[in-house]
C-alpha cells in the first residue's frame, strides 16, 4: 500500500527504482509499479487515463515466469482498452 501512496503523490514522475515505462506496450504511458514483497517481485502495471487519474490494470509476481511480461502487458492493455472506451461512452 505504501507503494500505491508514492505513486498518489508523485503521480507520473514516480522515479525508478519504484516505476518503470513498460517496453512492448501498445500505450507509450503504460507504466509498472515495482514492488517487493516477502522478498518477491511482484509488479502492478498502471496507465493515466486522459483526464489524468492513475489506473491499476494488473498485478502479479514475476518470480520464475519468463512470459511474465508478454502475458500481463496484454491483459493491460486490454483493461486499459477497456476503461478508454467506458470514458468515451459518458
Amino acid at each position: 500500500m505504501a507503494d500505491l501512496k508514492k505513486l498518489q503523490v508523485y503521480g507520473p514522475e514516480l522515479p525508478r527504482p519504484y516505476a518503470d515505462t513498460v517496453k512492448g506496450s501498445r500505450y507509450k504511458n503504460m507504466k509498472e509499479l515495482r514492488v517487493q514483497f516477502s522478498g518477491r517481485p511482484i509488479r502492478a502495471f498502471y496507465a493515466f487515463d486522459p483526464i489524468r487519474r492513475a489506473i491499476v490494470l494488473c498485478a502479479g509476481d514475476k518470480s520464475n515466469d519468463k512470459r511474465f511480461y508478454e502475458k500481463l502487458v496484454r491483459i493491460a492493455e486490454d483493461e486499459f482498452t477497456a476503461h478508454l472506451n467506458t470514458l468515451e461512452s459518458k
